[in-house]
């Protein structure tokens, strides 16, 4: 039988985020941004980015391995460009500093690109690449992440999910935004599965013996030991285009690690040999570009819209109720959410509470 979900005002889920993180040593400017960035995963619709990764940040916190307080140290700096190092701060707040500068950087020159290393886990990347966007700009957010992705004919997880996110404005409500992995699944959403007792779908996950893999709890427990790893986006091997999922991780790799003279691939692992908690050290990678350097504002706007419309126009599948564009769905759910509250699955909401009563902060109440 299917568990019911609990509805949390979206509002007062906001506030008990960044009250805990107030909680944990964290500066009320940043909580604000931590406590953002997790909601605005919920509010697209992204569970496994949401509130259910909040004791990710609150476990490295307590265990020494997340700084409470960022301070980023600018490297190297030229009029478009910057590296940063975060000093194992929160990637939340290293992430949305970086696309700031970056912002700042293409309003004056017409594009910036900001890299950060000795970062965090940052939640997702279509929240930076939207920042630029909500300014009538272009923007791009990579990261990378713990190894869990094995490259193509191999089995051991080397490469993080690797997220590219691309973001614009266009004429319509709500900015184009592509957000997505390049593996064909990742932890969060493995996770979502484990806690509610579902096995993964075939084809997310192989063992060391490049077989399908489906026990959620298992390949969680196996992914920080090499036991299991995820597949590139298009799969095992190259016959449905698995050897693209992993270049496009691999050019994530060099956008965050080589270019911020940062960690890379194994050395991302948030555990060491002896299985000890350690700090992951992420690398990101920020653009803007200033559309207006290339043509007017309303005249960009008004193409990317039409571009939209045509493929949504398109002839569609038998069967089919409709064609989407990236970043419609999620603009959908959003006004639903914002409705009706965020959906948490009790065994999460179970947590939260727990949690709210372990740091004696006010537990959101169910709608």
């Amino acid at each position: 039988m299917e568990m019911q979900s609990v509805r949390v005002d979206v509002e007062q889920l906001q506030r008990f985020v960044a009250d805990v993180f107030l909680k944990l040593g964290v500066p009320a400017p940043d909580a604000r941004i931590c406590a953002d960035v997790l909601l605005a995963a919920d509010l697209r619709g992204i569970e496994s980015h949401g509130v259910s990764r909040l004791m990710l940040y609150v476990n490295r916190i307590r265990n020494g391995t997340l700084s409470p307080v960022t301070r980023l140290q600018v490297v190297r700096e030229g009029p478009t460009t910057a590296v940063l190092d975060a000093q194992n701060g929160l990637g939340m707040v290293a992430g949305y500093r970086a696309m700031e500068l970056a912002i700042r950087k293409a309003r004056a020159y017409g594009l910036g690109a900001v890299v950060v290393r000795n970062s965090s886990h940052y939640g997702i990347a279509g929240y930076y690449a939207l920042m630029a966007a909500k300014e009538d700009m272009i923007g791009m957010s990579f990261t990378n992440a713990r190894p869990s992705v094995a490259p193509t004919f191999g089995v051991e997880p080397m490469l993080g999910t690797n997220p590219i996110a691309f973001a614009c404005p266009t004429d319509e409500p709500f900015p184009f935004c592509f957000d997505a992995a390049t593996s064909v699944s990742q932890r969060g959403k493995l996770e979502v599965l484990a806690r509610l007792g579902k096995p993964a779908p075939e084809g997310w996950v192989i063992d060391r013996e490049g077989r399908p893999a489906t026990d959620s709890r298992a390949i969680l427990a196996g992914l920080p030991k090499d036991l299991y790893a995820f597949l590139p986006l298009g799969g095992a091997g190259e016959e449905f285009g698995g050897h693209k999922g992993y270049g496009l991780a691999t050019m994530v790799e060099l956008l965050c690690s080589a270019l911020s003279g940062g960690p890379f691939l194994k050395d991302l692992s948030d555990q060491d040999a002896e299985g000890r908690p350690k700090p992951s050290r992420l690398g990101h990678f920020f653009l803007a570009l200033d559309v207006q350097r290339f043509l007017p504002l309303e005249d960009f706007k008004r193409l990317a819209g039409e571009i939209l419309r045509a493929l949504r126009a398109s002839a569609k599948a038998p069967g089919a109720a409709r064609i989407y564009t990236a970043g419609e769905k999620a603009y959908l759910r959003e006004q639903e959410i914002r409705a009706q509250g965020v959906p948490l699955d009790p065994p999460l909401w179970e947590n939260l509470k727990k949690l709210a009563e372990e740091l004696g902060v006010p537990a959101p109440l169910p709608r």
